[in-house]
């Protein structure tokens, strides 16, 4: 269940192109303070030169051979289509995948460059089944058949976060990805949940193609009811570009704590108040929802805008950095640009993260007694 709701506190003191964003985010840090992402995906966020390594070193060929030429192959330079999206994956995965080295070296260097980022808490979510070679069917990216298993790939990933977080005094924890296209998939990856919930892994999800409800793919439903008997706790990507009814689903069906995305709720005014009055946390992805073709390519007409009027309970976040060439310091600048986000609004929205992350309370107080600090800010005792 959501902790408690956010209270009030009191303080002790035309968009651009893409193609540019980066140079300008790095010349204006807007938000330098200390942040809290709960949306990035592990394969979202792989660095350029670790493809390049880690390809030469297994000798599997790229049709690139420079950092410069492999970004042109990779990262979305215009607004496409969520389809056209994913299918960037299909470029790198498969060099990552099935490979035990590469796979602890990602998630260290996520650790990193979360770090370089002002980030001091990230849930960081990932399908197992994406990263393994053997105990799956089918057998993701064309790989052949290995030796290495969905239970393993978290282990390993685990072991690169935690060397990660005492090498760079980030806080992190996991989230593992059912995919709506592979219902099979669902029961191991709650079970995976169930396993390694004191090792790291805090929560389930469910990502892919909106359209592929529950109802249709049971196996989702029945890995989400166990999720809520063992007390795992759940997101879904909802609302992106799914329509309202899927964030109903979201919530209704699979008792979904947070949503990722959820920007097609506002579609639904009852269903919009209904989630603002329980509090419901929105995962946010500005930079990610225009590149998608998710939300209107206009910054200043972007769901998040409203629900920054409405003081509604959401996070922002990179999503897939890799692919649309972002980081997390560009996305709260395109906040601040072009949407009016103001550094008190970032702070209100960090503690909002904070407060809806899935640690356990006494860890999350820790966390929101570190934000109050750095923010300069009196912490309400009614929270």
């Amino acid at each position: 269940m959501i902790a408690s709701r956010v209270v009030t506190v009191r303080s002790t003191g035309s968009p651009a192109s893409h193609s540019n964003m980066s140079e300008q985010n790095n010349r204006q840090d807007v938000f330098s303070k200390p942040k809290v992402e709960l949306h990035v995906h592990l394969d979202g966020a792989i660095r350029l030169q670790t493809i390049l390594d880690v390809a030469r070193r297994r000798g599997i060929p790229l049709p690139a051979d420079t950092m410069e030429e492999l970004r042109e192959l990779i990262v979305l330079r215009k607004p496409t289509t969520l389809t056209e999206f994913l299918g960037k994956f299909a470029e790198y995965m498969h060099v990552i995948a099935g490979d035990r080295d590469a796979i602890k070296r990602i998630a260290y260097e996520f650790v990193e460059d979360k770090a370089k980022e002002g980030v001091i808490y990230v849930e960081v979510r990932y399908s197992p089944h994406f990263l393994a070679n053997c105990d799956v069917d089918p057998i993701p990216w064309n790989q052949a058949e290995g030796d290495l298993s969905p239970d393993e790939v978290v282990r390993l990933v685990n072991e690169g976060l935690r060397q990660g977080e005492r090498a760079f005094h980030v806080k992190v924890r996991s989230i593992l990805c059912c995919m709506r296209h592979m219902p099979s998939w669902s029961a191991e990856v709650v079970e995976l949940c169930k396993k390694y919930r004191h090792e790291g892994v805090v929560a389930i999800d469910l990502a892919g193609d909106e359209s592929l409800n529950c109802e249709a793919y049971p196996g989702h439903r029945r890995a989400y009811e166990e999720a809520v008997r063992c007390g795992i706790h759940r997101t879904v990507h909802a609302g992106e570009v799914g329509a309202a009814c899927v964030v109903k689903e979201a919530v209704e069906v699979l008792k979904a704590e947070r949503v990722g995305h959820g920007y097609r709720t506002l579609e639904d005014r009852v269903l919009y108040k209904k989630l603002l009055a329980q509090n419901m946390h929105f995962e946010v992805c500005p930079i990610s929802s225009k590149l998608t073709g998710a939300c209107n390519a206009d910054f200043t007409k972007h769901p998040v805008v409203t629900f920054r009027k409405d003081k509604a309970n959401y996070s922002l976040n990179t999503d897939d950095p890799l692919i649309f060439g972002s980081t997390l310091q560009l996305d709260y600048w395109m906040a601040h640009e072009h949407m009016g986000f103001t550094p008190e609004e970032f702070k209100r929205l960090n503690i909002s993260s904070a407060a809806s992350c899935f640690l356990p309370e006494s860890e999350k107080n820790e966390l929101l007694g570190k934000l109050y600090k750095a923010y300069g800010m009196i912490r309400s005792t009614a929270f």
